[in-house]
């Protein structure tokens, strides 16, 4: 679970530095309504994947999503530890 804490740094890079040479880069650019859009998409890739009951597949379009989402959250200036701290306070 360290490296996607060590993910959100590099996005957080991204977003500051904004590459020339990055698909990241680009989705910052792109502003909240790209990133959403490869969001929504990622999460239909998922719904397929686990309908579809291939492992392999959903751990891929998983892995997707996870990334878009974590590029949503540094462009609305939430991290990973909000998200933790929410699902905390649900089941404590």
């Amino acid at each position: 679970m360290d490296f996607l804490l060590q993910l959100e740094q590099i996005l957080k890079k991204r977003k500051q530095e904004l590459p020339e040479k990055s698909y990241t880069a680009d989705l910052f650019r792109g502003g909240v309504d790209r990133i959403l859009k490869k969001v929504g998409e990622e999460a239909g890739e998922v719904i397929i994947a686990a309908k579809n009951a291939d492992k392999k597949e959903l751990t891929h379009e998983s892995a997707d999503l996870l990334f878009h989402l974590q590029v949503l959250l540094v462009e609305r200036g939430l991290s990973l530890s909000d998200i933790v701290e929410e699902l905390k306070k649900r089941h404590s």
